[in-house]
C-alpha cells in the first residue's frame, strides 16, 4: 500500500501566498501608524507614500479575502453544513467576513487619498485574524498573534522600503530633505519592529512547544527538520534587523545612509521571504504525535 505523502501540494504554495498577502495588508497599516504617524497631514512625500502603502495593503487584503472565500466550502464541509449557513451561524467566520469587508473599504478609501479610511483599515486588517477569540479558546490565539506581530514587523519593513523610502527617492522637490525624511520614517518604524520582534519570539516558542510533543521530535521528524531550517533562517533575519537597528539607523540623515538602509532592508526582506517559505512547509507538515502508552488501543481508522 502506497504511503500517504507528508505534504499535499499545492498546500504550501497556498499557505505562502496567504502569508504574503496578510503581511502586505498588515504592513500597510503598520507603515501608516508607525512610520508616518502624524506626518500624513503633510503633502508631498508623506501623502504619496500613504497612498502607495494603501494600494499595497489593498492588494494583499484582496488576495487574503479571495483565499478566505475559496476556503469557505472546505470549512463548511468540516462543520457538516453549507458555506452560507456557516457564515450565518458561526460567529468567528461571520466576524472575519465583516472585518475583511471593513478593511477593504478602508484601504480603498486610503488609496484614493482619503485619510479617514485608515482607522477602518486598521480595525479590519488586524482584527480579522484574531476572530478566534469569539470561540472562547484563548489558546488558539497564539498562532494568529504570531502572524499579526510578524506581519507588522516584516510587512511594515516591506512597505517602508517600496512605498516610503521609494517615494522619498522619487520626489525631486524634497531631494534636499530626503535623508531626514527617510530617517524619520525608519525611526518611527524601529519601536514597532522591536516590540513585534520580541512578541514573534515569545509566540513562536510557545507554538513550537505546543507542537513538539515530545521535544525529541525536533530532531527526529520531518516537522522538526523543517522547523530547524525555519529557526536558522529566522536567526538571519534577526541578525540583519539588529545590524540595521544598531549600526545603520544611527547614521541616518543623509543620502548615503538612506541608500545604505535601502540596501540592507532588501537583504533583511530576502531572508524573511525564505522564512515564510519555510513556515509554509512547516504548517503543511503533520505535527508530531506523542507516543501512545504501552498497551493502549490505536485509534480506529483506515490502516
Amino acid at each position: 500500500m502506497q504511503a500517504e505523502p507528508l505534504i499535499h501540494w499545492p498546500e504550501p504554495i497556498v499557505e505562502y501566498v496567504g502569508f504574503v498577502a496578510q503581511f502586505l495588508a498588515l504592513g500597510a497599516v503598520g507603515f501608516r501608524y508607525a512610520a508616518l504617524r502624524d506626518r500624513l497631514s503633510a503633502a508631498g512625500v508623506h501623502a504619496d507614500a500613504a497612498r502607495r502603502a494603501a494600494r499595497i495593503g489593498l492588494i494583499g487584503l484582496a488576495v487574503h479575502t479571495v483565499l478566505f472565500v475559496i476556503g469557505l466550502p472546505e470549512a463548511a464541509a468540516r462543520a457538516h453544513t453549507t458555506a452560507s449557513a456557516l457564515l450565518a451561524t458561526n460567529p468567528p467566520t461571520a466576524a472575519q467576513a465583516v472585518l475583511l469587508a471593513i478593511g477593504l473599504i478602508g484601504l480603498a478609501l486610503a488609496s484614493a487619498g482619503r485619510p479617514a479610511g485608515w482607522p477602518a483599515a486598521l480595525v479590519g486588517v488586524v482584527l480579522n485574524t484574531l476572530t478566534g477569540v469569539l470561540t472562547g479558546a484563548w489558546t488558539r490565539l497564539v498562532n494568529p498573534v504570531h502572524r499579526v506581530v510578524a506581519g507588522l514587523w516584516i510587512g511594515t519593513l516591506f512597505v517602508l522600503l517600496v512605498a516610503g523610502i521609494a517615494s522619498a527617492f522619487r520626489d525631486e522637490d524634497s531631494r534636499a530633505r530626503r535623508g531626514a525624511i527617510v530617517a524619520d520614517m525608519v525611526n518611527g518604524f524601529s519601536p514597532l519592529a522591536l516590540v513585534c520582534g520580541m512578541l514573534v519570539v515569545a509566540s513562536g516558542l510557545t507554538t513550537a512547544w505546543r507542537h513538539l510533543n515530545p521535544l525529541s521530535s525536533l530532531w527526529t521528524t520531518p516537522y522538526g527538520y523543517a522547523l530547524i531550517v525555519k529557526l536558522l533562517l529566522a536567526a538571519v533575519v534577526f541578525a540583519l534587523g539588529a545590524w540595521n537597528w544598531r549600526r545603520v539607523r544611527p547614521t541616518l540623515g543623509g543620502d548615503d545612509a538612506a541608500t545604505t538602509i535601502r540596501r540592507s532592508a532588501r537583504a533583511e526582506l530576502t531572508a524573511a521571504a525564505l522564512v515564510l517559505a519555510a513556515t509554509a512547509i512547516v504548517v503543511s507538515l503533520p505535527s508530531p504525535r506523542p507516543p501512545r502508552p504501552p498497551g493502549s488501543v490505536p485509534p480506529a481508522g483506515p490502516p
